[in-house]
């Protein structure tokens, strides 16, 4: 990794940028995609899977029985694995439900909150060579948890582990559909395909806009999205070897991963470049990796309060905090997706097991979301309640606050149940 020591910081915001994509011509190969399904239902699918994926499609939905019996190809220590992380991610995301609390703001105005779950929710899960069947664990249990009523999974792959977790979590239909076209299936609707309310799930740049591009239709999403990233802060009591492995599990993703190395330790810098080297070269997917951490930066800067100040900036979907007093240093990040304290809490247990979700966001969105949670897919609906001695109380406020907006009506609503009261 190319180290840079300490750049003013009037550096920073071109050293943190991340790769910018050519999002017209994206969208404008993305938009027909769309349209297609959109006007052609289930023949418009078939025809881009032909075009895309060059695989012709008999039946767009995966039967009943390949997800029943999925878990029948597995092997039981793969299965037992899965069952763990399952109660695990379970565990944390239930804890995540409130019961809904009633609050009096004056005597006779009680006001309270609920939970409902969105009805239709989909998921997608991409092809490719990893099979990301956690990623089926990470949002079809908070689907589950959350009450959604139908759990719609569009993949391109069928790989047994996708398919069985999406048993596992209660996906009620799924279908074999990939890229842009499975956002639009799920977006719009086909004769097969059920339309839903809210998309959850990764994808490559085309998904992402695809994604971004419905939402502006009403259909809602999880959040903005790119490729995945870890910024990883590490001081002398880091463990190099460590360190470097956090980066190589990162940028194993994909040459468009984005890895980022912050330090105030120049030996620990150069401890970790040595080590990179060797520990990538026994990657089965080192070709990968080594774009992308070509493309990676390491940061010298002088002083902790530096380091979190650009860590802030960066605004990391993973950030590791491999020093001493981790947990104290966390206190004062305000913007990542997720934090991993300490020399013995790898990405990889967020990814997979710990508990926590690992659908992040990405890009510097951190700024301003939140990863996905139980909350993510449930709505929000405010109740309150009124009784005559509540309307006698509030019922002036009301009236004087209407009377000054010019709102005569809304005034009146107040006082005909006042004057009732007399």
């Amino acid at each position: 990794m190319n180290i840079i020591a300490f750049p003013d910081k009037a550096q920073w915001p071109a050293l943190l940028a991340r790769p910018v994509q050519d999002a017209q011509d994206i969208e404008a190969k993305v938009s027909p995609i769309l349209k297609q399904v959109k006007d052609q239902g289930d023949a418009g699918i078939k025809e881009l899977a032909l075009k895309f994926d060059k695989t012709e499609l008999t039946d767009i939905a995966f039967p009943e029985s390949a997800l029943s019996e999925a878990g029948d190809s597995l092997d039981q220590t793969l299965k037992d694995a899965i069952a763990q992380a399952y109660h695990n991610i379970y565990r944390f995301h239930e804890s995540q439900l409130r019961p809904a609390e009633k609050i009096e703001t004056m005597p006779g105005v009680t006001c309270w909150r609920k939970s409902v779950g969105i009805e239709k929710v989909g998921i997608y899960i991409p092809g490719g060579s990893a099979p990301l069947f956690s990623t089926v664990l990470m949002l079809g249990i908070p689907a589950k948890i959350a009450g959604c009523k139908e759990i719609i999974l569009c993949t391109p792959s069928d790989h047994p582990a996708i398919l069985y977790a999406a048993q596992l979590v209660g996906v009620t239909k799924a279908f074999r559909i990939g890229g842009a076209q499975a956002i639009a299936a799920m977006a719009y609707g086909t004769e097969s395909v059920p339309k839903v309310y809210k998309i959850f799930g990764p994808g490559n740049q085309y998904v992402t806009t695809a994604k971004m591009l419905v939402s502006k239709e009403g259909v809602a999403i999880d959040m903005p999205a790119g490729p995945s990233e870890v910024a990883v802060y590490a001081d002398d009591s880091a463990i190099p070897a460590f360190v470097a492995a956090d980066l190589l599990s990162q940028a194993e993703h994909g040459p468009d991963s984005q890895v980022l190395l912050v330090s105030t330790s120049k030996k620990l810098l150069s401890s970790v470049n040595l080590t990179l080297s060797s520990q990538m070269d026994k990657l089965p997917r080192r070709d990968l990796a080594a774009q992308s951490i070509a493309n990676s930066k390491a940061i010298l800067l002088e002083t902790e309060a530096d380091a979190i100040e650009l860590l802030n900036e960066y605004a990391a979907e993973h950030l590791i905090l491999s020093v001493e007093n981790a947990e104290a240093v966390s206190e004062k990040i305000t913007n990542a997706g997720s934090i991993f304290l300490g020399n013995y809490t790898p990405e990889s247990c967020g990814d997979y097991a710990s508990g926590t979700n690992h659908t992040l966001p990405t890009n510097g969105y951190a700024k301003a979301y939140s990863g996905v949670s139980v909350d993510s897919f449930v709505k929000k609906i405010t109740v309150q309640h009124i009784s005559k001695d509540g309307i006698r109380n509030i019922g002036p406020v009301v009236e004087a606050m209407a009377q000054a907006e010019s709102l005569d009506a809304h005034k009146r609503a107040v006082t005909i149940r006042l004057n009732s009261l007399l």
